[in-house]
């Protein structure tokens, strides 16, 4: 073969190489153009997104209103991230008014009960017993023709001194007369160790009394009841007359000694 002919084989070659090159672009660019046309590649790739995307939207706005249907049933006030937080949140606000709510009602009526115990336990409070008490009676020296009996609980639970006492000088039979101006507004409940207070005037000091004796003892009565204890004058005796008289029973010395 000559030089020239082996030059033309080479070129010849040379150029079916290119063309074979050339032939693989096109096609490439060809796929490419297809794929933008058809939509698949990046396009469907953004579609995946966007479907993805408006799902998620769409359970979101889901479980929003499942949220405010939860919040609708409690409190009303949840912004809604979820059915079950704003069911929740509407169960556990209302259930602790709930219990507040009874809590108070029991507070009040426990507050009532209570009331009606303490004004029944007052109610309960009996008559002092004169056998279950210190009772004696001790001369003064103002106002004159006056003595003081003193009643001390000793029965260990708190009593009432009813009234005023009634009083039998020695041997006689009628009872001293009460003071009526010397009532005070409420009797006078002694708690154990307590002492309640009466004043006695014995005569006259004008001497209008009549049929005097002195006597050594006298007898003390409660008011509505008939046991009684007897104690032992001061200073022997005292000068006794139809003037005698006796005040209701006192939470005081002072106030007993008054009239």
């Amino acid at each position: 073969m000559s030089h020239s002919t082996a030059f033309l084989a080479r070129h010849a070659r040379t150029i079916r190489s290119v063309a074979a090159g050339l032939t693989v672009v096109a096609a490439g660019l060809t796929l490419t153009a297809c794929g933008d046309n058809d939509g698949t590649g990046a396009k469907s790739s953004g579609q995946a997104q966007s479907s993805a995307t408006a799902q998620a939207d769409q359970g979101g706005a889901d479980a929003g209103a499942r949220g405010d249907g939860g919040s609708d049933n409690g409190t009303g006030g949840g912004n809604g991230t979820g059915g079950a937080k704003g069911g929740a949140q509407g169960s556990g606000t209302g259930g602790a008014q709930d219990t507040e709510e009874k809590a108070g009602e029991n507070g009040s009526a426990a507050g009532k009960n209570s009331g009606g115990s303490g004004s029944e336990a007052a109610q309960e409070i009996g008559a002092c017993d004169v056998n279950k008490a210190a009772v004696s009676v001790e001369s003064v020296k103002r106002p004159v023709n006056h003595l003081l009996l003193k009643f001390t609980n000793r029965a260990g639970v708190d009593c009432n001194v009813p009234y005023y006492p009634v009083l039998r000088f020695g041997a006689g039979q009628s009872a001293t007369p009460a003071i009526e101006d010397s009532k005070p507004q409420a009797v006078v409940t002694l708690a154990p160790g307590e002492t309640a207070y009466a004043g006695i005037t014995t005569s006259g000091a004008d001497g209008s009394g009549s049929g005097g004796t002195k006597e050594s003892t006298l007898e003390v009565f409660l008011k509505g009841y008939d046991y009684s204890t007897t104690v032992n004058l001061p200073n022997g005796g005292v000068y006794v007359d139809s003037a005698s008289k006796v005040t209701y029973w006192q939470s005081s010395a002072s106030d007993a000694l008054t009239w």
